[in-house]
């Protein structure tokens, strides 16, 4: 069987031929010799017919749950969904409540609950407005629903200070930034290094679906859960909270920053954060224009064991600070390849020099023997010789990966500070008249 099997999933026939099975394996009954292959033979059948009907049920379960979540808001009967499903409201009943652990109203009603709160935590809706939107008749009666399943009424759930879980490290130091310690939040270890965050605060994975990331989660008993587009961890938390999701490249990480500080009532806090960086950019682009004049074209590079990694500004990686804060360009090989689009360029190692730009920076390198040896064989290559930027002393071999990686306020903030002093640094080195930019 499929060892991701629940024990439950088993059949009643199923346990008792196993238990059969074991007795005569233990004490062999001489006047049937053939007892034990006959009770493993017909074990297999009765888990094999199980199997084969658990697969069954998760398809139109899946299907169920898909329109669902897409009509929540209709008025959905269970009678309807049994007829969808191809199943009798019997069986519908028993398979749905055995996969969500609830009953199929009270999912109903859980899924609008979510979405009023995930409403009011990122807006602030009319509640007669909203109980329409959901599918309630009249906003007394939300409420009331609201108050079943949350504990407080909706007005109460805007006000109060909100107990957060940030499921990747991105939104974690969105929350640090505005000083909020989330209950749970995945750090990085870039991030740990900051900052010593409590052992228990922690959450040692990332998008992971096993029945330990919602223990983890329900153990810190949060008020809302913050996360990418992820749908299947995202639906099994629903019983825990509402999953507010911030969409990675269709949204920047300043506006994941501020939609984070709405949740958390830190608007304030946000805007002044985000006031203090781009006073920061300003003086930044101040000393490049002195130092520079008119910025050129820049690509960073992530160079893998044996392939390279450049973005775009959407994807973070430094690249939102070259290209958005900076006002350098992307090279137009970059360009033409269909960066903007796809987000992201992945070549061969020796197919760097293939992509000029009059500064480089290198943010990873290599980190076994192998991909080391490819790694010098580039920077000692002809083509790579002759690269403007490596002649003119505009390559810079920062290698701080965990940094980079990081899309988000105090990434981006550390990012550009890095960004600065290396290219201040450079011309320092030839114009010893000029100071190393700093904060």
């Amino acid at each position: 069987m499929n060892k991701g099997t629940p024990v439950r999933a088993v059949s009643p026939k199923a346990c008792t031929l196993a238990s059969e099975l074991l007795k005569i394996w233990e004490k062999p009954a001489q006047d049937q010799p053939f007892a034990v292959q006959q009770l493993f033979s017909e074990l297999l059948a009765e888990c094999f017919s199980r199997q084969t009907e658990i697969q069954a049920s998760a398809h139109w379960l899946d299907q169920v749950l898909q329109h669902i979540g897409t009509h929540y808001n209709e008025d959905l009967t269970r009678a309807q969904m049994a007829e969808r499903a191809g199943v009798s409201p019997e069986h519908f009943s028993r398979t749905f409540r055995k996969a969500t652990g609830q009953t199929f109203n009270e999912y109903i009603s859980l899924l609008r609950i979510r979405r009023a709160q995930q409403r009011i935590l990122t807006d602030t809706p009319n509640l007669t407005t909203l109980a329409l939107e959901l599918g309630y008749g009249e906003g007394t009666y939300l409420s009331r629903k609201f108050k079943q399943v949350v504990g407080i009424s909706p007005a109460a759930y805007h006000r109060k200070n909100k107990r957060i879980v940030a499921l990747n490290f991105n939104h974690t130091a969105s929350l640090r930034a505005i000083e909020i310690m989330p209950e749970l939040g995945v750090y990085s270890s870039w991030m740990e290094r900051l900052e010593l965050a409590p052992a228990q605060q922690k959450l040692r994975f990332e998008g992971s679906r096993d029945t330990s990331l919602y223990q983890s989660v329900a153990a810190a008993r949060p008020d809302v859960i913050i996360s990418y587009s992820l749908p299947g961890e995202n639906k099994l938390l629903l019983p825990v909270a509402p999953v507010v999701e911030l969409p990675y490249m269709q949204m920047g990480w300043r506006e994941q920053f501020q939609q984070i500080a709405v949740i958390a009532n830190r608007e304030q806090q946000a805007e002044a954060w985000l006031n203090r960086y781009d006073e920061l950019c300003h003086a930044a682009n101040l000393e490049l224009g002195r130092l520079l004049g008119a910025r050129g074209t820049a690509i960073v590079w992530e160079i893998d064991e044996e392939v390279a990694y450049c973005y775009s500004s959407s994807f973070g990686h430094g690249s939102q600070i070259l290209y958005g804060e900076l006002g350098f360009r992307p090279p137009s090989a970059l360009l033409e390849q269909g960066l903007l689009h796809n987000g992201y360029l992945e070549v061969s190692i020796d197919h760097i020099p293939a992509y000029p730009a009059e500064h480089i920076f290198i943010t990873s390198i290599p980190s076994t023997r192998e991909g080391r040896a490819r790694f010098r064989a580039l920077l000692q290559s002809p083509s790579w010789q002759k690269l403007e930027a490596v002649q003119k002393g505009n390559f810079y071999p920062l290698n701080q990966p965990e940094k980079f990686y990081g899309f988000d306020p105090l990434s981006s903030l550390a990012q550009l500070k890095t960004f600065m002093q290396a290219i201040t640094s450079q011309i320092y080195m030839r114009q010893d008249h000029i100071k190393p930019w700093s904060s």
